[in-house]
């Protein structure tokens, strides 16, 4: 099963969990597996289209989802992911 890392403004929604065990065979099933184990954070991720928000950073071992297949990049037992939300400031 894929372990999905929470970063640490978004464990709030996932009740203080740093990492979270996900199911799927790609990473689209293993966001909405994410996201029935806490609605919550769904809105975090997704739009009101549930498209990936365009400032939600995949990441499975070093390599950003958006340089592979976007949401139908495969995942397998064991991989590690992280969740990565793109921060502005001034």
């Amino acid at each position: 099963m894929p372990t999905l890392k929470i970063p640490t403004p978004l464990r709030t929604y996932t009740n203080g969990k740093s990492e979270v065990n996900v199911s799927g065979s790609n990473i689209s099933d293993a966001l909405a597996d994410l996201s029935n184990q806490f609605p919550a954070i769904k809105p975090h991720i997704f739009n009101e289209g549930n498209e990936l928000r365009p400032f939600v950073n995949i990441f499975i071992g070093e390599h950003n989802i958006k340089d592979l297949q976007g949401v139908d990049t495969p995942v397998n037992a064991g991989d590690r992911l992280m969740l990565i939300p793109s921060i502005a400031g001034g």
